[in-house]
């Protein structure tokens, strides 16, 4: 279907925008220290990249929740800086939440927490874990040094924690499992109280690029000539590509529907594109919750996703046939499904509805604030 460029063009103005102002934001917090009369200070030690700064943006958003609950001051300094022994301006934290990088060594995770430990004496430690899958790889090394720690999503079940897997995480051995691959078994230990400093904060609702649609008014009604969404690179580790192709292999049995598929599509025009899709199709990536998972729901596109059941985050938009609709994870259950979808508009303006409000009802109150007491405790 032919896409209107001035469209694609707005979404593009709006997109730099928001990115922009959340650089600003950045870019102030860094710049100052704290008050001398601040009850409470918070000190957010962060990374500059995407996907760690969707879960940094909200504590700018609701800095004012921050200080109305807690008194509190936010104020940020960079992971990189810090590690390259950079002086951090705002200094005497009375919390520090830090970001490392996916692969941090052990040397350089103690040299990270030492040196925040000598600016900010007495801080209560925050480990932020940006990463996507929902295993606790770093349960063992950051028991010692942390307080709290947030990830984003997380097994429901916490019992499965600590439990061995064919690879890294859940999905791993799934996946290794379902194609043969041969990956080693991983065992990640879980030290006791661990679990009891796990928090559940936001995922990619709160990125500075999706949070102010979802902000706003809920998508109107109104034509929608792709049937399904399903623009999902393939690429990757054995198992990802595996995974991600057997979900393109079964896009085959629609081929009677309009699909907007391949790779490589820019993000302005892919999100012309969702606004104009009845369902999109998110499979898994190298963890559960995707980016498409919420920019379907911005879109007003009905989210289609192998089950979700077995993991907790929040806001909470995987409500089977209520804020999404789930499917078998070998997609045994994927044509049948779509095809349902296709047929009952009603049925997709509802559940396309629902998420939208949950997610909306929830970054228009102050539960991010509430939810992160514990930081403060």
């Amino acid at each position: 279907m032919s896409i209107p460029a001035a469209e694609v063009l707005v979404n593009r103005l709006r997109i730099r925008a928001h990115r922009r102002r959340a650089e600003r934001l950045r870019a102030r917090a860094m710049a100052r220290g704290f008050s001398p009369g601040a009850k409470a200070r918070l000190l957010l030690v962060t990374q500059p990249e995407r996907i760690p700064q969707s879960q940094i943006f909200p504590f700018h958003h609701y800095a004012g929740d921050l200080m109305r609950l807690y008194g509190a001051e936010v104020r940020e300094a960079d992971t990189w800086d810090v590690l390259a022994g950079k002086p951090t301006i705002a200094r005497g934290a009375s919390t520090v939440a830090f970001q490392t990088p996916f692969d941090i060594a052990d040397a350089d995770l103690l040299r990270l927490v030492d040196r925040l430990r000598d600016e900010n004496p007495g801080a209560r430690f925050v480990c932020l874990d940006w990463f996507a899958p929902t295993d606790l790889r770093n349960a063992a090394r950051m028991n010692p040094l942390v307080d709290v720690y947030v990830k984003k999503h997380v097994l429901r079940d916490r019992s499965r924690y600590g439990q061995p897997t064919r690879g890294d995480t859940n999905l791993t051995d799934f996946y290794n499992r379902r194609y043969d691959i041969a990956e080693p078994d991983q065992c990640f230990a879980i030290p006791s109280g661990f679990i009891d400093k796990l928090l559940v904060g936001p995922s990619f609702a709160t990125a500075p690029a999706i949070m102010p649609a979802l902000l706003g008014s809920a998508p109107r009604p109104g034509p929608r000539p792709i049937d399904l969404h399903a623009r999902f690179a393939v690429g990757g580790t054995p198992w990802y590509q595996g995974m991600r192709g057997e979900a393109e292999a079964a896009l085959s049995t629609l081929s009677d529907l309009t699909i907007a598929q391949g790779e490589g599509v820019p993000l302005p025009r892919f999100m012309v594109e969702m606004r104009c899709s009845k369902i999109g199709f998110s499979p898994f990536g190298y963890g559960e919750v995707c980016w498409r998972d919420y920019e379907s729901v911005m879109a007003g596109a009905v989210l289609l996703k192998p089950d979700m059941s077995h993991v907790e985050t929040a806001p909470d938009i995987f409500l089977p046939w209520e804020t999404y609709v789930p499917v078998n994870w070998d997609l045994s259950d994927l044509e049948d499904t779509v095809r349902r979808l296709v047929a009952d508009p009603g049925l997709r303006q509802r559940i396309a509805r629902q998420a939208f409000d949950t997610v909306h009802d929830w970054l228009t109150s102050d539960k991010f604030a509430r939810t992160l007491a514990p930081l403060f405790a």
